[in-house]
């Protein structure tokens, strides 16, 4: 494939699209590679899995959802579907099955080494998704010499795990919905939970998603949070799955779910997990409190009536006491992602955990490379189909300027 093109853009889910969109729309030469097919990062969720976000929100630029189930949730096929289709509206000049190897700056451009052959470009846009690399404690190590582990994007349905009881370590969004379908299948569960945000699912008849948005919760930027370290901290707990529900501690444990402190390690043959259950039974009771709270500060502001607020679940939790490993049939692994920018071969490009260092998108280590798609990038709806087109028409404004 050795060539030259004007714009190289690397992936092909929702940030390259969007990005290849606009390119086209402005008559900029550029090619989009993709390693499998578009959209095929979604076919890695498990088999039920659906968007936490409801159809409605979805504002990819000219790719906005026009089905007939707007308060719905798209299952991993259909997101695969609407992001293919929307390549195919506007005829984006896609190749597929091309895995980028590396990518270099060279006498002021970019090659890139793919399994098809290099390109030269003179602009590159990174769009290679959230997170690409599971994260694995060396605890995950150690466990797994003694029991089947299996990742979160291996995890495919209830009866694909091997039998007996299953511990899901790691209480973010994918594992408290994973756990939530192990245990409504009859499957013995325990989950290590974690510090992460419970919220209602519906306040009023209405997604909790389209409150948030009033209250300005996407707009959020980084320089807003305590830490940069929110960039890998959990999203809300709820899921897009059954018509959409919550999967928050409270939630598993009145289903029978086993709950225990986030796994530290093994202690001979038991799991060890920390003493931390009720520190993050509080977090996730303090963000549903809070978020009901601001709805109702909302609604008084704008002078229309407060809706009736849902209150936490009343279910008692008590930790459970971690498993032995004999006990266990298998661990699910979702204790997260991390980023992976290892395969571009530049100094400096990102910082100390891993993020690229950017400016909107635009690298502030190497001219003429950008990334969208990026958590946080600019703001908190960066990454996710109801924000990531901003991101990428202000990206290509600035490569039709180039």
């Amino acid at each position: 494939m050795r060539a030259d093109v004007d714009v190289l853009v690397i992936g092909a889910g929702q940030a390259g699209l969007a990005v290849s969109h606009g390119l086209t729309g402005s008559g900029v030469d550029h090619v989009v590679l993709e390693r499998e097919r578009a959209g095929a990062a979604w076919a890695a969720r498990w088999d039920s899995f659906r968007l936490v976000t409801p159809n409605h929100v979805i504002s990819l630029p000219g790719g906005e959802y026009r089905g007939g189930d707007l308060d719905g949730y798209l299952d991993r096929e259909e997101i695969g579907v609407h992001l293919r289709d929307y390549a195919r509206s506007f005829a984006a000049p896609l190749v597929e099955g091309t895995d980028v190897t590396s990518l270099r700056g060279e006498g002021g451009a970019f090659v890139a080494e793919t399994s098809a052959g290099g390109i030269r470009a003179r602009s590159v846009v990174v769009c290679t998704g959230a997170y690409q690399r599971e994260h694995r404690p060396g605890f995950i190590e150690e466990i797994g010499r003694e029991v089947p582990v299996v990742g979160a994007t291996e995890y495919r349905a209830p009866d694909s795990l091997p039998g007996g009881t299953v511990l899901v370590i790691g209480g973010g969004q994918s594992g408290c919905q994973i756990a939530h379908e192990l245990a409504q299948s009859g499957r013995e569960v325990v989950l290590a939970g974690s510090r992460a945000p419970a919220m209602p699912r519906r306040v009023d008849g209405r997604d909790i998603i389209d409150w948030l948005g009033d209250l300005g919760f996407f707009e959020q930027t980084l320089a807003d949070m305590p830490s940069p370290a929110v960039r890998l901290a959990s999203n809300p707990l709820i899921s897009g799955a059954n018509g959409g529900h919550e999967v928050n501690l409270r939630a598993l444990a009145a289903i029978g779910v086993g709950l225990i402190g986030h796994v530290i390690g093994i202690d001979g043959a038991r799991v060890r997990a920390a003493d931390d259950l009720a520190e993050s039974v509080a977090v996730g009771d303090g963000a549903f409190t809070e978020v009901c709270a601001a709805i109702g500060r909302l609604c008084d502001s704008r002078g229309v009536p407060v809706p009736e607020l849902p209150e936490l679940p009343t279910t008692e939790i008590a930790a459970a006491t971690p498993p032995f490993l004999d006990d266990l049939g298998v661990v699910v692994n979702a204790v997260g992602f991390r980023p992976d920018y290892g395969w571009i071969a530049m100094q400096g490009i990102v910082d100390d955990m891993g993020f690229p260092l950017q400016a909107d998108g635009e690298s502030t280590r190497a001219q003429g490379l950008f990334f969208v798609g990026v958590p946080w990038m600019r703001t908190r709806r960066s990454p996710l189909l109801l924000g990531v087109g901003e991101d990428a028409d202000l990206v290509v404004r600035r490569l039709a300027a180039r």
